[in-house]
């Protein structure tokens, strides 16, 4: 969940600017928010249909405002189209929105405004598709993002939104994209900024066949949506329906989706809907007290006025509350069907919660009713608009709880980061810390063998490699802290991780040993940009690791045999073994030593005869059973019974 990178930022959390606005397409609203139809009995309602946001009628010349703004006494928006003169809007009849049609508009031309709220706060609009930051666009670079369009200085100030009737369409190459059965996946975690040194989604669009000759089948996008500053992480967000320009245009994005849809790779973004940070204008319309010590107030139909949870940053979205649950399903709605983006990773899922666990984390990871009832709701909503859409859920929740969400077909997250440094470094602390059981669905006590998405790297975790090289365990000459010794046991790590069944996920950089930890980045610190290290794959052991990886993803999605139900697994000890029995014959033994001098262990094939190592081509006779075995430090094999497509 970014745990980090929440307690660097929540000192940042500021109220001080107005925010963006959105130009929804008619009909993405998903209801109306409840209100009283006695509020404002001589109201105006908006006309049936129209959605949050700006909607446009008469070929563009004409456009509606519509804001949910519950309490206000007065709302006008201001923009280029009056000269930044008040125009007052109309309040509806239960006293929830106000809205306004503008007449005699240029469709060709993209339009700055705000809402200016009660006579003195001006905001930007929450469903804004873009947003001109007065301070932060100034260091996009125009080769990122080609003529943009100048902020209002002298008009306003603050944050303000953009709309444009006739902006350019994208026309997507791939409308029919079948996406991988979470049985197969293979998820690739990046982060645009760091992924390749011009941070821009045109680049990466251009480095897919990486991608390719690794063998992935989807990437997972750190969050893309408009955040606070440019060089982030992105979990500070403050609009939702914007991309962040600091990575190139919203046809960029697009761009890169389709083209990732054409090479067979699906798109997964990491949302951010467990909070918002300051410049939020749903945070700003509520508010009481200073930008750095105030917080939402009563009145706030979204946010509560104090976090139910130990790990919130920024201002938690109550998601109990009817509006928050309207809005966030129209996020969910907007980028699944404007950005045919194919699934969500929710970040901070377990802290969709009401409960109010204080500091205690033990008691925010207990059965929370509420919290399912929240997470099926959005679940059924989402799978309503794409059956096969998937849902990843960042949880870390009791086992009940997690199964529980996976029998409807979401699939969270299972951290085994703490049990693969250890394993790779070879130390069996007390506690069962090198057991890598968790790969497996029913260690967890899961029924749907399909729902666990394991790893050993995230952008949360240290460095396998990192931790191999500075704490790593040694018996004679051999040492895992040596550059050689440390990859090859990285690839051990990796025969093991994609051997066991279900959805996996690695970390951008993993697949060539990437040892810069995440706290040593200058300046910036564990946040800081990363060098991507692309001069890593002249190394030939790291070469030989990103090939291990690419074999044992490209078996993984290829063989039946790696999506078994029938397997047997000894990830406990020094020396550890998978066995996997496919239907159709096809039987797999991976088997390696985890320790720092040689072992000799009785291995259970499951059946006597040929067994081929599928990373080198050599030959064994198993003779008995079980097969009595000496393998040396860091020695690991992928054993099968019939070739491996």
């Amino acid at each position: 969940m970014a745990r980090f990178l929440y307690l660097l930022l929540i000192a940042a959390v500021l109220i001080g600017g107005t925010s963006c606005k959105k130009e929804p397409k008619p009909g993405n609203n998903t209801g109306n928010v409840p209100g009283d139809t006695t509020k404002n009995p001589t109201g105006v309602d908006v006309p049936a249909g129209t959605p949050d946001g700006v909607s446009f009628l008469n070929s563009g010349k004409s456009a509606i405002f519509n804001l949910y703004a519950p309490g206000k006494k007065s709302v006008a928006v201001i923009g280029e189209f009056n000269s930044w003169q008040s125009t007052a809007m109309k309040n509806s009849k239960d006293g929830t929105r106000w809205w306004i049609q503008v007449d005699n508009l240029d469709a060709t031309k993209e339009y700055a405004y705000q809402y200016l709220i009660d006579g003195s706060l001006k905001v930007a609009d929450p469903y804004t598709e873009k947003v001109l930051d007065p301070d932060n666009d100034k260091s996009i670079p125009a080769t990122n993002y080609p003529n943009l369009k100048a902020y209002p200085t002298g008009s306003t100030t603050g944050i303000v939104s953009t709309f444009w009737a006739s902006q350019p369409a994208y026309t997507w190459q791939i409308t029919n994209f079948t996406r991988p059965d979470p049985k197969n996946l293979v998820v690739y975690e990046l982060l645009v900024r760091d992924f390749v040194q011009t941070h821009d989604y045109k680049t990466i669009k251009d480095t897919l066949n990486y991608f390719v000759r690794l063998g992935v089948n989807a990437i997972e996008l750190m969050p893309v949506s408009e955040f606070e500053g440019n060089d982030s992480w992105g979990y500070n967000p403050n609009f939702y329906f914007a991309p962040d320009k600091y990575y190139g245009t919203k046809n960029d994005l697009k761009a890169l989706i389709d083209a990732c849809h054409v090479k067979g790779i699906a798109v997964i973004q990491d949302i951010v809907l467990n909070h918002s940070f300051g410049s939020s204008p749903m945070v700003q319309m509520y508010y009481s007290g200073t930008p750095s010590t105030g917080a939402p107030t009563a009145a706030n139909p979204w946010y509560n006025m104090v976090p139910t949870h130990p790990y919130n940053v920024g201002f938690q979205f109550n998601h109990e509350s009817a509006a928050t649950k309207y809005f966030v399903k129209n996020v969910l709605k907007w980028w699944m069907t404007e950005y045919h983006i194919d699934g969500f990773r929710f970040d901070l899922a377990k802290g969709f919660t009401q409960t109010n666990s204080g500091s205690d984390v033990n008691l925010w990871g207990q059965y929370d009713a509420s919290r399912v009832a929240i997470w099926k709701d959005y679940n059924s909503f989402m799978k309503g608009i794409d059956p096969k859409f998937y849902v990843i859920l960042e949880y870390f929740a009791g086992n009940q709880e997690e199964s529980e969400l996976a029998d409807q077909g979401m699939m969270t997250w299972a951290n085994l980061s703490v049990n693969g440094e250890q394993a790779l470094m070879s130390y069996n602390d007390s506690g069962g810390s090198w057991d890598l059981s968790g790969l497996f669905y029913n260690s967890w006590n899961f029924t749907n063998p399909y729902a666990l998405v394991g790893y050993f790297e995230s952008h949360d975790e240290a460095r396998l490699q990192y931790k191999n090289e500075q704490y790593g365990n040694s018996s004679g000459t051999y040492s895992t802290k040596d550059l050689a010794t440390g990859l090859q046991r990285d690839e051990m790590g990796a025969a093991f991780m994609f051997s066991s069944p279900g959805p996996k996920m690695l970390w951008e950089f993993g697949e060539r040993g990437y040892d810069i930890n995440n706290d040593d980045a200058s300046p910036g610190g564990r946040l800081g940009d990363k060098p991507p290290h692309w001069e890593y794959m002249a190394d030939p052991n790291r070469a030989h690791l990103y090939k291990v990886y690419s074999q044992m993803i490209k078996w993984k999605i290829k063989n039946p045999v790696f999506t078994t139900t029938s397997f047997n697994y000894n990830l406990s000890g020094t020396v550890k073994t998978i066995q996997l029995n496919g239907t159709d014959g096809t039987n797999v033994e991976v088997v390696g030593n985890f320790g720092v001098t040689s072992q000799t262990s009785d291995v259970a094939f499951t059946a006597i005869g040929s067994w081929t190592d599928n990373l080198t081509g050599i030959s064994i006779n198993v003779t008995a059973l079980p097969y009595s075995m000496t393998l040396a430090p860091g020695e690991y094999h992928v054993y099968s019974n019939k070739a491996l497509l």
